[in-house]
């Protein structure tokens, strides 16, 4: 099992900026995806704004996989992520309760996001289908530790996302523990034993 590393991240957004080359950039591409309001969604991806790039690869990856992901800025982009504020608050715990699981996108960046820690301890009280999503550096070796309270959740990682046939995502709950994603955000914990 592998996790993503930036380099996969940005080729999985070049190849979604590459099916709609008048967008060009990560944002307009996002942004122009419609998708009905009140739609149920497989992942609440919760990210640093700073990420876009790796946003829309990370999103692109999970979706190539089957799975539906939400992003707020790109599914309602009337939010101003820089205004912490009662409607924000109350529109994201809306569109959380529309989502199977949350996505902690962790990068360099998500340690200064603001809406993070926040979503993560409300999905993890809402229904508790919690994942980190880890994006690793390309000279970084393939494991995962999380640091403080990001420990205490399992962590996603892809097979054959280095151009073997057949991808698959993964949850995590430690080295030798993990079932298919696919399982997990339906609620299942019938972990596999790895080896």
């Amino acid at each position: 099992m592998a996790l993503i590393r930036e380099s996969e991240a940005y080729a999985a957004a070049q190849r979604a900026k590459a099916r709609q080359p008048q967008l060009r950039t990560a944002e307009r591409i996002l942004k122009a995806q419609p998708d009905p309001q009140k739609r149920h969604y497989d992942i609440f991806l919760s990210h640093s704004i700073r990420d876009a790039d790796l946003v829309l690869g990370a999103k692109t990856i999970l979706e190539e996989l089957g799975h539906s992901v939400y992003v707020d800025w790109i599914d309602d982009p009337q939010l101003d992520r820089g205004k912490v504020n009662r409607e924000t608050a109350a529109l994201l715990r809306a569109r959380m309760t529309c989502c199977a699981s949350l996505m902690y996108l962790h990068t360099r960046n998500s340690p200064s996001s603001k809406w993070m820690p926040w979503e993560l301890g409300y999905f993890d009280g809402h229904n508790g289908n919690v994942a980190i999503l880890p994006i690793i550096g390309n000279a970084d070796s393939d494991t995962f530790q999380g640091q403080e309270y990001l420990g205490l959740y399992p962590y996603v990682d892809i097979t054959g996302i280095r151009g073997a046939t057949g991808q698959a995502a993964w949850v995590n709950k430690s080295v030798s523990q993990y079932i298919a994603l696919r399982s997990w955000k339906t609620g299942d914990r019938d972990w596999r034993l790895a080896g």
